[in-house]
């Protein structure tokens, strides 16, 4: 057998820790893509001066959203990881190009941190791939 199938089951506290910031992440980010959907005048008005379209922001924004919903799914919940890891990348080169304030630029960063972690928690395969207890 290999080490990843004999990997620790979750505890009680790292699935619950992992739900707190799973659900609060998946708020935000669905906050996030259906204000661009719904063409929301204070998005578009702060988007405007960046260069970015309304027709861009709708676009954004259903990107943003079908890779939440793929972040959802637990099956694919890593898939979804790796998909909001690049737009999250996007969003830092975005906030470094058009020169925003240290931390704004850190916050996507944040996120993308805490989208794994919310993985990390509940998923003892990924931990056995990376551990970080000391031996």
């Amino acid at each position: 057998m290999s080490s990843l199938s004999q990997a620790a089951p979750s505890s009680s506290k790292f699935l619950w820790t992992s739900r707190i910031i799973r659900g609060i992440i998946v708020l935000f980010l669905l906050f996030d893509s259906i204000t661009k959907l719904l063409r929301v005048p204070q998005v578009v008005a702060a988007a405007a001066p960046n260069g970015f379209t309304v027709r861009e922001l709708v676009g954004i924004g259903a990107v943003l959203l079908i890779c939440t919903a793929i972040y959802v799914i637990p099956n694919t919940s890593v898939l979804g990881a790796i998909l909001l890891t690049g737009y999250l990348g996007g969003a830092t080169f975005a906030n470094v190009h058009f020169g925003m304030p240290v931390p704004v630029v850190f916050l996507p960063v944040v996120f993308g941190i805490l989208i794994w972690l919310g993985i990390f928690l509940r998923e003892p395969r990924l931990r056995a791939l990376i551990p970080l207890q000391q031996k």
